[in-house]
């Protein structure tokens, strides 16, 4: 089924990194995937931490691209040494008219990257949550956060009555992955949302 072909070609549920085919992420997706991973892998040559697929980016590589981002959001706590390998890599900032000078663009992929803060979810992710992952063969290994803590952060915002779609993308993400740790993501759904919701409300 397809969340067994997730699980095994994404390596979910597993601590070390793992190398598996590429799914059936879009072009444009997979091709960011590649930037983001050589990027890492710059940053790590310099001593520096990887940095972390959160957000819709980290929604549709889960998915497989059934659920698609308009951008990538990343978080590191080294933002401007990120910005320098993303600039050896071809990406630029827009300009112009209407254009948003928060993220960065590459002229061969048709979705941003913006730094959305120093850690993933405020700081309330353990490091050992974090998945090494090495997406595509021959490429470097990316961090993405762990796809409990991105289902946690999907209901926490459904929660705040401010993005009531979010509970769709959270039984999503729960429907077509396996091996997920379910204690742990009960803990964190009801710590995103205060109490007011589990891992039965996915189920629904």
């Amino acid at each position: 089924m397809a969340r067994e072909r997730l699980a095994r070609a994404r390596g979910i549920g597993n601590d070390a990194a793992v190398t598996g085919p590429a799914l059936p992420w879009r072009p444009e997706f997979l091709a960011a995937l590649r930037m983001l991973a050589r990027a890492s892998e710059g940053l790590a040559q310099r001593g520096y931490s990887r940095p972390v697929l959160v957000g819709g980016g980290a929604v549709e590589f889960y998915t497989g691209s059934a659920i698609m981002t308009g951008d990538i959001d990343i978080t590191t706590p080294v933002q401007p040494e990120l910005e320098e390998e993303l600039q050896k890599l071809g990406f630029v900032r827009p300009s112009g008219p209407g254009k948003s000078t928060r993220g960065w663009i590459h002229p061969d992929i048709g979705l941003g990257f913006e730094v959305v803060g120093s850690s993933p979810m405020g700081g309330s992710v353990p490091a050992t949550r974090l998945a090494m992952i090495r997406a595509i063969p021959n490429e470097p290994e990316l961090v993405v956060l762990s796809v409990e803590d991105m289902i946690a952060d999907r209901m926490g915002q459904y929660a705040s009555g401010t993005a009531r779609e979010m509970i769709d993308q959270a039984r999503t993400l729960f429907g077509l992955n396996v091996a997920l740790d379910i204690d742990y993501l009960d803990g964190r759904i009801r710590e995103e949302s205060v109490g007011d919701y589990g891992v039965e409300d996915l189920e629904a």
